[in-house]
C-alpha cells in the first residue's frame, strides 16, 4: 500500500533500476543522418507507415516482416517503385522478426502487430541495439511495460509508443494555447476512445483476427491512450509538472457484443460461443499528484458518433473536441459560450502550433487520420537523424498504456483505486516538459 492512500491497492511491486541502467526521460540519441529503418507488421496500419516514412528524406526502409506473406511483399514492392532499393523480407511465421533483427542492419523498426506482441518485439529490437516504436497501447500488462522501461534504460535505446493523436492540428494547437497560458492553471481533462468497432465482428482477417478476442478475456478500458495522450501532454505529466497517482474505474454492463453475434451470426457460429464480458462504456477517473481529475471514457461497442473528447479546462477557460471549440474567459466575466466553426479562424491564426505550420500541408497530401500519422512520422524522422530528444519518452508510454491493468484491476474490485507505477522512480520531476516546438 502506498503512503499516504490509504485503502488503495496496487497491482505490482516497482523493480530497482538495473545495475548500470540510466534514466530516458530527456535522452537524445548520437545523430543518425541516414536512418535504416525496420517494419514488423505490415497489414492496414503498418504498410500505411512504410508507405508514408518513403516520403521521408535520409530514411531507408530495410526490412520488412509480417506473418502474410503478401502483406510483406505488398511493402517491399511499394519500396522498389518508389525507386528505392528492395528490402529484406521476412514472413516465416511469428518469430522470424528475430531472424529479420539479427540480419537486417538498421537503427529503429516500428512494431505494429497485435498488442501482445508489443513488449516481447520491443524488447528484442532494443538488446540488439535497436530504436524500438511501438503501436497504441505500448503492452497490456504492467509487466511488459516494466521490461520496455527497464530494457530502454539498459540498452540506451529509445523505446517510443507511436500515440499519433498527439500530432493532430487540434492538439497541436490546443498545447500551443496551454503553454502559452491561455486556459491559466489546469485543472481537468477528458479524453476517450468511442469507436463503433462491432463491424470487427465480421471480420476474419486483420484486427478482427484478435482484437475482438479482447472483449472475452477483459474488462477495463483496452485502448486508453488515443484520448489520454493529448491531455497527459497538456498537463505535463511524467514529465516536470505533474504525474499519474491513482485510478478508479467502473464499466456498464456488457451487452452489445452478444446482441450483435446473436443478430448477425447463426446460433452455432463462434461468434455466439463466445462469453463477452468487457463492459460496452468503460469510465475511469485519473487523479494526479497536483490533485487535478482526468475522465478516460473507452467504448468501441455503442452505437453512438466518434469522439476522442479532447477536454482540457483551467482557471481562465476551456479547449474542447469533436468539435473543436474553445471558451475563454481572461477577465474573470464569464465563458457562457463557445467560439466555434468560422469564429475559430483568429484562433488558428494567433496558435496554429510551428510544427503543424511547417509541415502541415504536406501531411494533409499524405494522410493518415487527417495528416497527423505523417507528422508523428516526420517528427520521429527529425527527431533521430539530429539526435533530438523525442516528443514521448517510454515513461509516458508505459503510464498512459497502463490505464488499461488498472483499470481492470479497478473493475474487479468494484471500483477500488489503483496506485499507477512511477515508471520514472522518481525522476519525473527533473524531466522537461514538452515544449512547443518549430520543427
Amino acid at each position: 500500500m502506498a503512503s499516504g492512500l490509504a485503502g488503495c491497492q496496487t497491482t505490482a511491486s516497482q523493480p530497482k533500476r538495473r545495475k548500470g541502467a540510466r534514466y530516458m526521460g530527456d535522452f537524445a540519441a548520437d545523430p543518425i543522418p541516414n536512418l535504416r529503418v525496420g517494419f514488423i507488421g505490415t497489414g492496414a496500419r503498418g504498410s500505411g507507415h512504410v508507405a508514408q516514412m518513403l516520403m521521408m528524406e535520409g530514411v531507408e526502409v530495410v526490412g520488412i516482416c509480417d506473418t502474410d506473406a503478401a502483406a510483406a511483399a505488398g511493402s517491399a514492392k511499394r519500396c522498389v517503385d518508389a525507386g528505392r532499393k528492395a528490402p529484406g523480407v521476412y514472413d516465416q511465421g511469428e518469430h522470424d522478426f528475430l531472424r529479420m533483427l539479427d540480419e537486417v542492419p538498421m537503427d529503429a523498426v516500428l512494431v505494429a502487430t497485435p498488442w501482445r506482441w508489443h513488449a516481447p518485439m520491443g524488447v528484442a529490437a532494443m538488446e540488439r541495439g535497436v530504436h524500438a516504436f511501438l503501436e497504441v497501447p505500448m503492452a497490456p500488462t504492467l509487466d511488459e511495460l516494466w521490461q520496455l522501461v527497464d530494457t530502454s534504460e539498459q540498452t540506451g535505446k529509445h523505446c517510443m509508443m507511436m500515440e499519433n493523436v498527439c500530432y493532430g492540428r487540434e492538439e497541436l494547437m490546443f498545447l500551443n494555447m496551454v503553454r502559452q497560458g491561455v486556459l491559466g492553471e489546469l485543472t481537468y481533462g477528458e479524453g476517450a476512445y468511442i469507436h463503433d468497432l462491432r463491424s470487427q465482428m465480421h471480420e476474419d482477417y486483420s484486427e478482427g483476427l484478435w482484437r475482438v478476442d479482447h472483449h472475452t478475456r477483459r474488462n477495463g478500458n483496452l485502448y486508453p491512450t488515443h484520448g489520454l495522450g493529448p491531455i497527459a501532454q497538456y498537463m505535463g505529466c511524467e514529465r516536470g509538472l505533474d504525474r499519474f497517482e491513482r485510478l478508479v474505474s467502473f464499466s456498464s454492463p456488457a451487452l452489445g457484443r452478444a446482441l450483435q453475434a446473436k443478430r448477425d451470426f447463426p446460433a452455432d457460429h463462434p461468434r455466439n460461443q463466445a462469453t463477452y464480458i468487457c463492459g460496452d462504456m468503460n469510465m475511469s477517473l485519473i487523479k494526479t499528484q497536483r490533485g487535478r481529475t482526468i475522465l478516460v471514457q473507452h467504448d468501441t461497442t455503442s452505437p453512438r458518433p466518434y469522439t476522442r473528447l479532447n477536454m482540457i479546462s483551467g482557471t481562465l477557460g476551456t479547449l474542447a473536441g469533436f468539435p473543436t471549440r474553445v471558451a475563454l474567459d481572461p477577465e474573470g466575466k464569464g465563458a457562457h459560450g463557445w467560439l466555434e466553426n468560422e469564429a475559430l479562424e483568429p484562433i488558428y491564426e494567433r496558435y496554429e502550433h510551428p510544427l503543424y505550420q511547417r509541415v502541415g500541408e504536406e501531411a494533409r497530401k499524405a494522410g493518415g487520420h487527417g495528416g497527423m500519422d505523417f507528422i508523428m512520422l516526420w517528427r520521429i524522422a527529425y527527431c533521430l537523424r539530429n539526435g533530438l530528444p523525442l516528443d514521448q519518452n517510454v515513461y509516458e508510454g508505459a503510464a498512459w498504456s497502463a490505464v488499461s491493468p488498472l483499470s481492470e484491476a479497478s473493475v474487479a474490485a468494484d471500483g477500488m483505486p489503483q496506485v499507477f507505477p512511477d515508471f520514472t522512480r522518481g525522476q519525473w520531476v527533473s524531466t522537461q516538459h514538452l515544449q512547443v516546438i518549430g520543427a
